[in-house]
């Protein structure tokens, strides 16, 4: 990371308040596919927290899905940021009951409509976490600007994050993240021990983190957690692994179960 620093901007406590729909509050056995519209719709219904996933379309747009090729969730070959979001837009969601496509976030905004916390990640479409990042977050910003409700913006690239800090500096921003083992992430091995310390942390201002629950007891997360940091963990699965990660986290992105809703 460069120099450059920003001021923190602390995640409102709302995020903390009710637990956080992984995707979305998605049943694929009902045909609510996860970062679709209906997903959005069940979670705002069921009073819980959404995150959601961005993807960049070819010529800019972002979308909200969260693989960077279209093959596991509508059954076409390609990558999203190969393809037009006029055409992303006509592209079915694979399995979705009411033929539902792959929605915008312009549209993901206007149905959450501030009802509920949104937490946004970045996805990194080149895998690599470097450099090479701007334009997708500053079309995020410009989205947000005038939203009405809590909202907050994360990625596991800090270059993504210090890009949405300068587009968006106004706006709660953190880093999602992990163990960064090798057999996952193809970097080396310095940068993926700098990722893992969290080391971007301070310099990027930010109020929060989403660690992997399988690494909560990561030195450098309970350091922040000491420090009253925010910490928020995925993927949640049960009621049983969430009364373990919250021995240490404030709050759990979860799926396939419903925890009480706050």
């Amino acid at each position: 990371m460069d120099a450059v620093s920003w001021p923190a901007v602390r995640l409102p406590a709302t995020f903390l308040g009710v637990p956080i729909a992984h995707r979305g509050l998605h049943d694929r056995a009902r045909g609510v596919i996860e970062n679709s519209r209906a997903a959005a719709r069940a979670a705002v219904a069921g009073g819980f927290g959404i995150e959601c996933d961005i993807q960049a379309s070819a010529d800019g747009e972002a979308l909200v899905f969260h693989d960077d090729v279209l093959e596991r969730l509508t059954g076409r070959a390609g990558a999203v940021r190969e393809r037009a979001a006029a055409d992303l837009a006509t592209i079915p969601l694979a399995g979705a009951a009411d033929g539902e496509t792959i929605p915008t976030l312009a549209e993901f905004l206007d149905l959450v409509a501030g009802r509920v916390p949104l937490l946004i990640e970045v996805k990194d479409q080149s895998h690599a976490l470097g450099p090479g990042v701007g334009p997708l977050e500053r079309r995020i910003a410009a989205l947000l600007e005038g939203y009405e409700g809590p909202v907050a913006l994360m990625s596991f690239n800090p270059h993504s994050v210090a890009a949405l800090a300068e587009a968006a500096p106004e706006v709660p921003r953190g880093l999602t993240s992990c163990a960064f083992d090798a057999a996952e992430w193809h970097i080396d091995a310095a940068r993926r021990a700098h990722l893992a310390a969290l080391a971007d942390f301070d310099p990027l201002g930010c109020g929060f983190v989403s660690h992997d629950r399988s690494d909560l007891a990561n030195p450098a997360v309970v350091a922040l957690k000491d420090r009253g940091v925010p910490i928020l963990t995925w993927t949640i699965r049960s009621a049983a692994a969430e009364a373990v990660a919250r021995r240490i986290a404030d709050n759990v992105t979860f799926e396939g179960y419903l925890p009480a809703a706050g």
